[in-house]
């Protein structure tokens, strides 16, 4: 039992910081073995993508081949963190403010960087790819490559919403900025779809003084059907309600009204019932960035498919982060350091992960959600605490806990984490799962001595 638990009373400062400037952690990568290379052996590197997976992949590049040519080819021409976007349409914070790191860093890291620049191609056999930039064509060729392309917005397949005009998802640094200016005119403003994103979406746009109506579409019993249960949710439905907020729950759009000159101007719920809208918010789900390995033999899903270090069925092309599949900022950041280690000739292995935990802080109500919170069936315990504004819930299936959520106050998570992370049994575990402490997980020898 000690090797599963002996990290599971790591600081909960660390564990449950929800600021996303703090958001990548040092990751610890089994001890690499770096080959000797001559001066003339350069190696270039090009990494596909500039977000937390391609800086994480420069990073651990530089520090392992000092020589090495290293070129970033992205979309982007800043470095921004996504699940900060919604501080931009609030203006709590500016483009610079939502960079998690040094504006000069590829610059610091001896690397190229090759921005507003889309990959069109990949050719695995000649080990080159081919972009466009400004409406020129362009070759480059690599000795190892990591794609870290991300995730596109799902835009859903309704009446008129993909050729309305005044409608943006929240995925690029070019929607937050978007629905900024197209809210200082707005009168009736609608987001579709009420997960992490919506959510992040409306927690901005609640924020600007003098907005117009809001209104939130969820097509589920409540918001956040993912992270939270019916309680926890309402806790931010009442926030955002009392802000003015009107919420429509277990409702899907069936068509976007648009007037003569293709602009929205309202949604259609079904049994003709319409909301008013001039500007529409759409975060119903994204899709792994995949379409730019088409005919280039690299096997894909969801995502990318990669094996346990980062590598594709391709030689010498490595994947990372949304493109493969997986949606959290820990989890890129891990496949992108595990990638780039095995890339300049280390050995390291994706070993966690994890990918079901979420933290949030809508409107000052701190939450994190771990693992499944709604059961499946009615074999599950499912036990729930409350004091005064604090809240938690756990799922527990033979000892074992599945899903946690803690609202309020969120302080000692970590161990719960682990708990659900590792599948830990814990003896008895519904009949004190909210008073778990450190002697739940050590006893004391006859000489006296703690032992795991």
């Amino acid at each position: 039992m000690f090797d599963k638990i002996k990290n599971i009373f790591k600081s909960d400062k660390e564990e449950n910081n929800v600021t996303p400037k703090n958001a990548p952690k040092e990751v610890t990568v089994p001890a690499h073995k770096i080959g000797p290379k001559s001066q003339d052996d350069t190696t270039t590197y090009v990494i596909i993508g500039a977000s937390i997976a391609g800086v994480t992949a420069v990073k651990t590049l530089r520090e392992l081949d000092k020589s090495a040519k290293i070129i970033v080819i992205s979309k982007d021409e800043n470095i921004y963190s996504r699940c900060m976007l919604h501080h931009l349409i609030s203006g709590h914070r500016t483009i610079e403010g939502i960079n998690f790191v040094d504006g000069d860093f590829m610059e610091k890291q001896n690397a190229t960087w090759i921005k507003k620049a889309t990959v069109k191609e990949i050719d695995p056999d000649n080990k080159k790819i081919k972009y466009e930039k400004d409406g020129n064509e362009e070759e480059l060729a690599y000795d190892k490559l990591l794609i870290t392309s991300g995730a596109n917005a799902f835009v859903p397949p309704v009446k008129n919403l993909r050729e309305a005009k005044n409608v943006y998802p929240l995925r690029n640094i070019e929607d937050a900025i978007g629905i900024k200016e197209q809210a200082k005119y707005a009168k009736n403003i609608v987001i579709m779809g009420a997960g992490l994103v919506g959510m992040d979406a409306l927690a901005g746009l609640v924020e600007i003084d003098g907005i117009g109506n809001l209104s939130l579409i969820a097509s589920e019993d409540r918001i956040l059907d993912k992270q939270l249960d019916v309680k926890a949710a309402k806790a931010y439905e009442d926030k955002f309600e009392q802000k003015g907020v009107k919420i429509y729950k277990n409702r899907m759009a069936s068509e976007v009204l648009i007037d003569e000159d293709g602009k929205v101007k309202g949604i259609n719920l079904g049994n003709d019932e319409i909301i008013d809208c001039d500007l529409l918010v759409v975060s119903t789900g994204v899709r792994s960035n995949i379409g730019l390995v088409e005919g280039s033999g690299i096997e894909t899903e969801k995502g990318i498919k990669i094996n346990e270090k980062g590598e594709t069925n391709k030689p010498d092309i490595y994947a990372a982060g949304d493109v493969t599949g997986t949606g959290i900022w820990p989890l890129a950041t891990k496949q992108a350091e595990v990638a780039a280690t095995n890339m300049a000739c280390g050995e390291a292995v994706i070993e966690d992960r994890f990918e079901f935990k979420n933290t949030m802080n809508f409107l000052g109500i701190p939450t994190v959600s771990v693992g499944f919170i709604t059961p499946p069936d009615d074999t599950y315990d499912v036990l729930t605490y409350t004091d005064g504004d604090n809240y938690k819930m756990a799922v527990i299936k033979d000892d074992v806990l599945i899903g946690f959520i803690a609202q309020g106050d969120i302080s000692y998570v970590g161990p719960y984490t682990q708990l659900v992370k590792e599948k830990i049994k814990v003896d008895n575990l519904a009949e004190r799962v909210f008073e778990l402490g450190y002697s739940d997980f050590f006893k004391i020898k006859e000489d006296g001595q703690f032992e795991w």
